[in-house]
C-alpha cells in the first residue's frame, strides 16, 4: 500500500464525478448538497461511499483553525452524530499512515473509538466534546502526515482480487507471509464477501499476534469493530485494508522467515493451546489462582507466563480469575511507574478482553489468556527499560481516609491527584471501600478528560480504565479503578479551549 501524495489527491478531480453521488440521497441523509468538486476523488486514491465522501472531503480540505466551526454549523443544519463519527474515522483512514508504527501520529485514528466511548457515557451536554477534541487531533496528525511521506491509502487493485471462494484462505497466507500486496487485495475480497464477523474472525487473532507497537495492533482491531458496529458496516472496506496494512508492521527481516523475538511466543502458544482441555470455559472462580498468577505476572518470562495460564485453566481455574490477574497486573504497573508504557498496559489489556468476548472461534479466546499473559510479562519489561519501577503491589494499596470531610469527596480526591498520585489512589480505594459510588468516580474522571485532555492517550487511557470497571471482578475492581488515578486527568489542570470552541460552534 504505496499511497500517493494527498495534495496530489486533494487537487486532482474527476470530471463530472457529481453525477454518481446521488445527491438527493445525500440531502435525504441530512447533508448539504455539495458542488462537483467537493464530491470527487482522486483515481488514485481510494473512493468511500457516496453518502460520505463529501463530509469526508470537508474534513480533509477544511483547515484546523476553521473545522471546529464548519463541523458545528453542518450539525446544526442536520448532520448527525454517526455521519460525523463515520467522517472522522474514514479521513483518518486515507490521510494518516500506520507507519513507521501502529502509533505516533496513527493515533488520530485509534482515538476515535475512545472518544466514541466517552461519547456515549457523557451527559447530552457534553455529548460532542470528545468527537470534537477528536476532529481537531485528526488535524494535526494530517500535517505531520504531510511533512513525514505525504500519504494517502490508494485504491485497490480490483485485477488482483482473488475469487469470493478463495478470499479467506488469500487473506490468512498472506497474512502469515507477511505480504503486503497480497494481503491488501486479500483483505478487500474478504470484506466484500464474508460479513463483518467472518472478516474479522482471523483479524482478532492477528491483531494479537506479536507485541509490536506495544499492543497498538490488538486496540486497532478492537477499535475498529468497536466503530464499526456504530457507523455501518457498509464502510468496511477500506477500515479492513487500513488494519491489514497496520498489522503487518514489522521491522528488519520478514517474520515469516526469521526468529525475532516479538514472534516467539505467538509460536509456542500455537503449540501448547491445544494443551488447554475443551472443558476450560466452564472453571471455577479461583481468588488464590489470581494470586499465583499475579505474582508469577510480577516474575516470569513472556514464554512462561502463557505456559502459567495453561496450566491454571488445566486445574480447572475459570477465565475471569484469570483475567482477574490480568487487570490487576496491567493497574499495578500503573501504580509502579505512571507512564506511557504502564499506560498500553491498561489499554492493550482492554482491547484484549473485547477481543475475547466478541470472538466466536474456541482456539482464538484461549490464545488471547495466553497472548495477554506474554503480552503484560513484555509490558513490564519495557517499562523496566524505560526507568525505575517501584515494588509497588496492587494488593498491597492501604486505604487512606479524607483528611477533611468538608465539600465534595471526590472533588477532594482529584484535586489531591495533581499533589500527590499515591495519595489520591489510596483516599480512592478508601472512599470506595466505605461505599462512595463508583459511577461517580467513573462520571468525574470522565468529565476532567473533557474539560482537561489534551493528548490522545488521555482518551485512550480513561475509556479502557474506566469501561474495565465491569469487567473486574468484585474483589479486584476497586483497586482497579483507584490505581487508575495515578494517570488520570486531576482538577488543578488548566482547562482545554477546545471546549468553549466546541461549544460556541455547536450554538
Amino acid at each position: 500500500m504505496a499511497g500517493i501524495s494527498r495534495r496530489s489527491f486533494l487537487s486532482t478531480g474527476i470530471a463530472g464525478g457529481a453525477a454518481c453521488f446521488g445527491l438527493d440521497a445525500l440531502v435525504a441523509a441530512g447533508l448539504p448538497r455539495v458542488a462537483a468538486d467537493e464530491a470527487t476523488v482522486a483515481p488514485s486514491a481510494v473512493r468511500f461511499r457516496p453518502e460520505i465522501e463529501p463530509l469526508v472531503r470537508l474534513l480533509e480540505e477544511t483547515p484546523r483553525e476553521k473545522l471546529i466551526e464548519e463541523v458545528g454549523a453542518r450539525i446544526r443544519k442536520g448532520t448527525s452524530y454517526r455521519e460525523v463519527l463515520a467522517a472522522l474515522f474514514l479521513a483518518g483512514i486515507r490521510n494518516v499512515e500506520p507507519r513507521p508504527n501502529v502509533g505516533f501520529k496513527f493515533h488520530s485514528v485509534l482515538v476515535v473509538h475512545s472518544a466514541h466511548t466517552a461519547s456515549l457515557a457523557s451527559p447530552d451536554a457534553d455529548r460532542w466534546l470528545p468527537i470534537f477534541w477528536a476532529l481537531d487531533y485528526f488535524k494535526s496528525a494530517q500535517a505531520q502526515d504531510d511533512r513525514e511521506r505525504n500519504w494517502t491509502m490508494p485504491p485497490v487493485d480490483e485485477s488482483r482480487l482473488p475469487d469470493a471462494t478463495r478470499a479467506r484462505a488469500a487473506f490468512v497466507d498472506a497474512m502469515e507471509a507477511w505480504d503486503e500486496e497480497k494481503a491488501d487485495v486479500a483483505a478487500a475480497a474478504l470484506a466484500r464477501t464474508a460479513g463483518l464477523a467472518g472478516t474479522f474472525a482471523p483479524l482478532w487473532r492477528f491483531g494479537m499476534r506479536d507485541f509490536r507497537s506495544i499492543g497498538h495492533k490488538a486496540i486497532y482491531v478492537a477499535g475498529a469493530w468497536r466503530v464499526l458496529q456504530a457507523i455501518g458496516h457498509e464502510h468496511a472496506e477500506p477500515i479492513v485494508r487500513s488494519l491489514a496494512y497496520a498489522l503487518l508492521m514489522h521491522g528488519g527481516e520478514n517474520p515469516a522467515k526469521s526468529d525475532q523475538a516479538a514472534d516467539r511466543a505467538w509460536r509456542k502458544h500455537l503449540e501448547i493451546v491445544k494443551e488447554i482441555p475443551e472443558s476450560w470455559r466452564g472453571g471455577k472462580a479461583d481468588s488464590g489462582a489470581t494470586r499465583e498468577l499475579l505474582e508469577t505476572l510480577r516474575e516470569a518470562s513472556d514464554l512462561e507466563a502463557g505456559a502459567s495460564v495453561v496450566e491454571l485453566l488445566r486445574r480447572g481455574v475459570g477465565p475471569q480469575s484469570v483475567w482477574d490477574a490480568f487487570f490487576a497486573m496491567a493497574n499495578e504497573l500503573v501504580l509502579r511507574q505512571p507512564a506511557i508504557v504502564p499506560l498500553h498496559a491498561v489499554t492493550t489489556v482492554n482491547a484484549l478482553r473485547f477481543a475475547w468476548d466478541t470472538a466466536a472461534d474456541d482456539e482464538t479466546r484461549r490464545l488471547i489468556l495466553l497472548q495477554s499473559a506474554a503480552f503484560l510479562a513484555s509490558f513490564r519489561d519495557a517499562a523496566e527499560g524505560r526507568g525505575t519501577l517501584p515494588a509497588k503491589k496492587i494488593d498491597e494499596i492501604e486505604p487512606r481516609a479524607l483528611e477533611t470531610t468538608e465539600g465534595d469527596a471526590l472533588e477532594a480526591i482529584f484535586a489531591e491527584a495533581g499533589k500527590d498520585r499515591d495519595r489520591a489512589v489510596a483516599q480512592a480505594l478508601a472512599w470506595l471501600d466505605g461505599g462512595g459510588d463508583p459511577r461517580a468516580l467513573i462520571a468525574a474522571a470522565r468529565r476532567l478528560v473533557f474539560l482537561k485532555g489534551r493528548d490522545a492517550h488521555d482518551y485512550k487511557f480513561s475509556s479502557a480504565a474506566l469501561e474495565d470497571y465491569d469487567h473486574v471482578g468484585p474483589e479486584w475492581r476497586d483497586r482497579c479503578l483507584a490505581s487508575s488515578l495515578a494517570l488520570l486527568r486531576h482538577a488543578g489542570e488548566r482547562d482545554n479551549g477546545l471546549v468553549t470552541r466546541t461549544r460556541a460552534a455547536l450554538g
